[in-house]
């Protein structure tokens, strides 16, 4: 029993980080990109409109580093359930 709790505990975090993650994901690719493109392309930085670096490389960069960030979790995550993955 404590197993199959502890499993449901695990995927429930893991299950969060993936919510919280594309969340930002979705904020930044589609808000920044799309919605608030007017509002954000009133800032200039190096001569270029932000909303418009968001809609082109902004989302692509913070995408890599959500899964950066995820890998971080996860390895994190499996320590402290001491969930080990084998060598291959």
């Amino acid at each position: 029993m404590q197993d199959n709790e502890q499993h449901k505990r695990y995927w429930r975090k893991n299950i969060q980080y993936l919510l919280g993650l594309l969340l930002i994901w979705f904020t930044v690719s589609f808000g920044c990109g799309i919605l608030f493109v007017d509002q954000l392309d009133t800032i200039r930085i190096g001569g270029f409109k932000i909303g418009f670096w968001f809609a082109q490389q902004g989302s692509i960069y913070v995408f890599v580093g959500i899964i950066f960030t995820y890998v971080f979790l996860m390895n994190r995550l499996d320590k402290s359930f001491d969930v080990n993955e084998e060598d291959g």
